[in-house]
């Protein structure tokens, strides 16, 4: 029709992964939630073609999870994954450290604190969306100085899940992002000149983070404790149900 212009395909994607994404950040589609697309194109009033192109972009974030021959559904929660994911990053931000850290410079410094100072402002303001993508934004600037392509992906592959973790865990505790404080010791470690004393922040504030997320997900109704990560297993929440 002439005088309408159409909304480029990347950016309709782009679009419905971000309605999708805070679907499930919000809780609103469970953790473990199968996903249906024709539900889902009705949900959101899209056509299946670039619903699906949504999904695999989620699928790489590790906010979904493609079984084959079963199908698409939210990441379950797990204190298997939470283990996992921990003791991955751990590895991988020592090493993103480790490979810049003669390279920091006043640009690297500025950033980092700047980078500080808007999450702090995020908290303050009570934005749980905005504190959970601005502490990722956090954590990922040395994942871009390092200009190391493989570990940028890995780091890339491990936000989504983590934002799922995040969200799940602030709601359940009625809170609005992380306690304000609690990047000011990573902040001057980075920012220090003692390589094995940011070894030893990075290890501490993974440790952190890793026990907190254990003992919410091992309070959670239907969970027992166990650390099995398979769909039907008592260590993971129960499945919702997405009409």
């Amino acid at each position: 029709m002439a005088g309408i212009e159409r909304v480029p395909k990347s950016t309709l994607r782009a679009h419905i992964a971000e309605r999708l994404r805070a679907a499930i950040l919000a809780g609103d589609i469970a953790p473990g939630t199968p996903l249906v697309e024709t539900s889902l194109s009705a949900r959101f009033d899209v056509s299946r073609g670039p619903l699906r192109e949504a999904m695999r972009q989620l699928i790489e974030e590790g906010l979904l999870v493609t079984v084959p021959y079963t199908g698409t559904h939210v990441a379950a929660l797990s204190v298997e994954d939470v283990r996992e994911i921990y003791s991955l990053r751990t590895a991988l931000e020592t090493f993103a450290f480790e490979q810049i850290w003669e390279r920091r410079d006043d640009r690297f410094r500025r950033e980092l604190r700047r980078r500080n100072e808007v999450l702090v402002a995020t908290i303050d303001a009570g934005d749980d969306r905005a504190s959970i993508s601005t502490e990722l934004e956090l954590h990922g600037l040395v994942y871009e100085a390092s200009g190391h392509k493989l570990l940028q992906r890995a780091w890339h592959g491990l936000r989504g899940r983590l934002q799922l973790y995040w969200a799940a865990h602030h709601r359940a505790h009625g809170r609005r992002g992380p306690k304000r404080d609690s990047h000011d010791s990573y902040i001057r470690a980075a920012l220090g000149t003692d390589l094995d004393a940011m070894r030893r922040e990075v290890a501490e504030h993974m440790r952190r983070g890793a026990e907190q997320t254990e003992k919410f997900l091992r309070a959670l109704p239907g969970s027992s404790g166990s650390n099995s990560s398979g769909p039907n297993s008592s260590g993971v929440v129960k499945q919702g149900s997405m009409t």
